[in-house]
């Protein structure tokens, strides 16, 4: 290619920099749009930074959603929330101390009364009771002796004696006779006559003493003697029934027809009647409770601004939170004789008149108290249930704080239905975010945020 056209191509690639503004700078239609990018990037800047201090300015707020509840039971007088508990709880103890050797039961066992549930080692037992059963049957056996006498081989054999002490007897008084007569007359010694007449003395004294031993054997023992006797045989009897109840005491039966609800001891511990231990591996004061899981009650407390709105054997229908679909008829069994001060409430149990196999002791139970008029088929909605600290009073009326869209807005209601733990309302719909904790000057329309939300 001749040099002239590769000078010209050269020349055609160079920049034409006449366009551009003088000295190299961009053109003004550029710097407009450079100014506006820079003035919209501060505009959005100044905005995201005053709608944040203007956001730090509002209240944190706590809420709880407000829920419906509609019931069978028309007609309530008072909504109160408590514990289902056994009537009759036993705690199943020993009488006697002892290691434990056999336990039969475990947690949620159905037992009958009388049935064994554990077992005490029992040898001490026993061999304190066989040591009694001995005493007892030679404390018998000697007034048995007493109450019947001697026998006639006896009586026959101390008479006998005493006849053969008789004989003896007369023949020393005629050998005492002829020693005298002889030592009067000088043939016989001093000596043998005296030794004649204290052979005679000690046979007369000995003929003497079986003459009694005799009468007495005749007559049997003193009655005073008989009553001792007795008195040793109801002693020696006492001993065997204490040890037999000691022996039998090292089966634990169920005391009830009922339910095992825990069992607080394992084989080869210490169970104890006297003294427990909360050490590990100290005496056992009890072996395991049961109760009678057809006989449950619901215990409330009831507030005492509401307490006169209820009377003995009031009706009411009982929920369970883990069954809200079961219902189950109750009545008010028991009123306490006395306030708690320090709540101010007073308690009330109600019998569950017709418990089942889903009912179980410690369980969250809501009583509906029905007004004495209504029918039992009866069918309304019992209202909204809000929590106690979402409830105000303003100007002599209750209403609730509701949170939405960023703010604060009043809502007036009205209780139809008391709780420990809230109440049930009208004047809402349910599923409202009602504000539970927030400030204590708070207005409708209040900016807020909701705690935990961004």
């Amino acid at each position: 290619m001749p040099i002239d056209s590769k000078h010209e191509e050269l020349q055609n690639l160079r920049i034409d920099r006449t366009q551009s503004g003088d000295g190299g700078d961009p053109p003004a239609w550029a710097r407009r749009y450079i100014l506006i990018g820079i003035a919209i990037v501060v505009l959005l800047s100044v905005s995201a930074l005053g709608y944040r201090l203007l956001a730090s300015d509002a209240p944190e707020v706590e809420v709880a959603r407000a829920t419906a509840e509609s019931s069978d039971a028309g007609g309530t007088v008072l909504a109160a929330t408590g514990y289902i508990v056994a009537h009759h709880t036993i705690n199943v103890n020993s009488k006697v101390t002892g290691r434990l050797e056999w336990i039969g039961v475990e947690k949620g066992d159905k037992v009958k009364e009388g049935q064994i549930l554990v077992r005490l080692e029992d040898q001490e037992f026993r061999a304190q009771y066989l040591q009694a059963t001995g005493a007892l049957q030679t404390a018998q056996a000697y007034l048995d002796e007493l109450q019947h006498g001697s026998r006639p081989e006896e009586i026959a054999q101390t008479q006998h004696n005493l006849d053969e002490a008789r004989a003896t007897l007369a023949n020393d008084k005629l050998t005492l006779d002829r020693n005298k007569e002889l030592a009067a007359s000088g043939v016989v010694s001093r000596q043998v006559l005296d030794d004649t007449t204290a052979k005679f003395e000690a046979d007369q004294q000995r003929a003497n003493s079986l003459e009694k031993s005799f009468q007495l054997m005749k007559i049997g023992p003193r009655q005073e003697e008989i009553g001792r006797a007795r008195g040793s045989l109801v002693q020696a009897q006492g001993q065997v029934d204490y040890w037999k109840s000691q022996l039998d005491a090292t089966l634990i039966r169920a005391p009830v027809t009922g339910t095992i609800l825990d069992r607080t001891a394992e084989k080869g511990e210490l169970i104890t009647a006297q003294f427990a231990s909360a050490a590990t591996g100290g005496p056992q004061g009890s072996v395991v409770s049961l109760a009678d899981l057809n006989d449950l009650q619901v215990e409330l407390d009831i507030a005492q601004a509401d307490f006169a709105r209820l009377g003995p054997k009031q009706r009411g229908i009982i929920t369970t939170d883990a069954y809200p679909d079961k219902k189950y008829n109750g009545e008010i069994a028991q009123i306490s004789p006395e306030a708690n001060r320090q709540k101010a409430t007073v308690q009330v149990k109600v019998q569950v008149l017709n418990p089942d196999e889903f009912l179980r002791p410690e369980m969250n139970a809501t009583v509906k108290f029905l007004a004495n008029d209504t029918p039992k088929n009866s069918t309304q909605p019992s209202g909204v249930f809000v929590p106690s600290t979402a409830l105000h009073d303003r100007d002599g009326r209750k209403i609730v704080w509701i949170a939405f869209n960023g703010k604060a807005l009043s809502r007036e209601i009205h209780v139809v239905g008391q709780r420990s733990d809230g109440a049930l309302v009208e004047g809402l719909v349910g599923g409202e975010s009602v504000i539970t904790t927030g400030p204590p000057n708070l207005k409708d329309g209040d900016k807020i945020k909701i705690k935990g939300q961004s």
